[in-house]
């Protein structure tokens, strides 16, 4: 059935739309951008702020271009002289309120509402004097920062927690000026639901959420000449890190990255890939002895935390589905502070683990119990750090990234498969498995290993595979809310699966709460995940080894210290255990 079209004019310029489509929709096709703050495509969509209002002939008022739609033959003018009006005057009463410390603030230079008050000459001096109400920041969680002083009611962060998440951790309290964002009862994030994820800071348009700054405990321990430092980095982080230096979004800058590192004093530099790699490896296994043995069906990933979390926090019954394995950056960490340290004649306690991650809960995953794969007392990781992170790290030093050369990561632990790379995106654990699942099940080598039904940024994707004279049922999910409800209907019988990938952050780990930060007016019309997992599909394709069991130093490891997968060395190393969480948070 072909789509029925709209007509109507935007500043005088004919437009012909989809049916349904809103007038900030429409004037963008027309080359127009209508300015937002609080509007964020299918998750915020409530016309609170606006700053989107635009003239449509023949109505009394201004309108919210963000929800209104359009109709046949509307006449709309986004620029007059009346709604720039409103737009400065709602820009002044927002100020009013407002923290405005832009200097010092996390955000400056990328805050959403600093960028509009700039763009219609809206400074402090012009703002109205409205009651501003003392907010003590937050700094509970283990993660990141709330600052309700810089808070502008927008509401995305509520809206993504609810919607995208189905945790709901936050919501809105009070009456009047004294209306805010938070938990119920004013409790601290740290006794909430939280999953960790960073959604709600990658969806605030200001400075008011932001993850916390653990780069000044990396820069003392590259100080410590008793400290031998390694770093490893995480897929999705080649795919995003050269936004912060104005590469365009999904630029692989793996080169450069290894560059980066190896300047800014680290004494190995090394790909989260390679555990990756390793993570196939024992999830493989895993899977086929379930399936072997009778074991419990259906097996789900666990390579994300905030997901962890989540399952451990609102469906602990489903705990004994998930895999024992740790996940790549715990994994990474034990094997530095084990087979690394034993080749290098290194002791566990003075190898120092640094990670970068596209991910605000790897901050919280480095602090659960058992995550001791060397020995009690020696932490797997020691600092985890976001991509932006360690994009201010690299400001800091001075380095100009752009023109780094191109390097490679140390062998030791730097070398990876195909199979490895694409695990930032959604779907990507589960095309590894499957292609390692595959070969070892039939015992013979795949023609093709692209398996596309699990790719893409839906948010729930079915597959079934015949392997070895088996139907193997499979789902990838991103967004817990999704997670939430595909378990609801596996608990009622409407689904059936073997083997589920779920991912906390929409879109997988490329768009994760620790990634380099974009502004509604990128997020609301382009596919920023789609772009940056583009990358990581791109590099495995031109990849000579794409299956995770063919990789040399993954077959070297085995062979000469972990024995075989599932062995029980590697299970010492490599797999974890879970708590039931349901009873501890509010």
């Amino acid at each position: 059935m072909d789509e029925k079209m709209v007509s109507l004019r935007i500043n005088d310029i004919p437009v012909t739309v989809p049916e349904g489509s809103t007038v900030l929709e429409a004037a963008r096709s027309a080359g127009f951008n209508i300015p937002s703050l609080c509007f964020l495509k299918d998750i915020n969509e409530i016309g609170a702020c606006r700053i989107c209002v635009v003239e449509v002939k023949g109505a009394k008022n201004l309108v919210p271009a963000c929800v209104y739609p359009i109709a046949d033959g509307m006449e709309v003018y986004t620029n007059t002289e009346r709604v720039q009006a409103a737009r400065r005057t709602n820009l002044k009463l927002i100020l009013s309120i407002h923290n405005q410390t832009c200097l010092t603030c996390s955000r400056s230079g990328l805050c959403e509402l600093q960028r509009l008050c700039r763009e219609y000459g809206v400074d402090n001096q012009m703002a109205f004097e409205g009651e501003k109400i003392c907010y003590e920041p937050d700094t509970s969680a283990v993660h990141m920062v709330r600052d309700n002083s810089k808070c502008i009611m927008c509401r995305r962060c509520e809206a993504v927690c609810s919607l995208a998440q189905g945790v709901a951790c936050i919501g809105t309290s009070g009456r009047g000026f004294a209306t805010h964002i938070g938990p119920s009862f004013d409790s601290p994030l740290s006794e909430t639901a939280c999953i960790h994820c960073g959604q709600c800071i990658i969806a605030c348009p200001t400075g008011a959420l932001y993850e916390k700054d653990n780069t000044g405990l990396v820069w003392n321990a590259l100080g410590d000449p008793q400290k031998h430092v390694v770093v490893q980095t995480a897929p999705s982080v080649r795919a995003g890190l050269g936004e912060m230096f104005s590469l365009p979004i999904g630029t692989n800058v793996e080169g450069k990255l290894a560059a980066a590192l190896r300047r800014l004093g680290f004494d190995g530099v090394f790909d989260t890939d390679f555990a990756a790699d390793l993570t196939i490896m024992e999830e493989a296994t895993e899977f086929l002895r379930r399936v072997q043995s009778g074991g419990t069906l259906p097996l789900i990933t666990s390579c994300c935390p905030g997901w962890v979390k989540y399952c451990e926090t609102f469906h602990p019954d489903f705990i004994p589905n998930l895999s024992t394995c740790k996940s790549p950056q715990q994994m990474f960490g034990a094997m530095a502070k084990s087979y690394y340290a034993e080749k290098m004649g290194l002791r566990p306690e003075d190898i120092f683990v640094v990670s970068v991650m596209p991910c605000t809960a790897k901050k919280f995953e480095i602090t659960r119990e058992g995550e001791c794969g060397a020995g009690a007392g020696i932490p797997d990781v020691d600092v985890a750090l976001t991509t932006r992170e360690l994009g201010q790290m690299i400001q800091r030093a001075g380095l100009l990234f752009a023109e780094l050369p191109e390097e490679e990561f140390d062998p030791t632990l730097g070398i990876a498969t195909g199979a490895g790379h694409i695990f930032g995106a959604s779907g990507g654990v589960m095309e590894a498995a499957l292609r390692t699942a595959s070969e070892l099940l039939t015992g013979k080598e795949l023609e093709k290993v692209e398996f596309q039904e699990v790719r893409g940024a839906h948010g729930i994707k079915d597959a079934a595979y015949e392997i070895a004279g088996r139907t193997v049922r499979v789902c990838v999910l991103s967004g817990t809310a999704n997670g939430g409800q595909v378990l609801e209907d596996i608990r009622s019988g409407k689904r059936a699966y073997d083997f589920i990938e779920i991912m906390a952050c929409p879109g997988g780990c490329v768009n994760g709460g620790g990634q380099p930060l974009q502004p509604s007016v990128i997020r609301n019309f382009r596919s920023v995940s789609a772009m940056r997992a583009g990358a990581l599909y791109q590099e495995d394709q031109e990849m000579p080894l794409r299956k995770s069991h063919k990789s040399p130093l993954i077959q070297e490891v085995y062979e000469h210290y972990l024995d075989q997968p599932g062995s029980q060395r590697a299970h010492q190393l490599l797999h974890t255990c879970y708590t039931d969480r349901s009873g501890q948070h509010r």
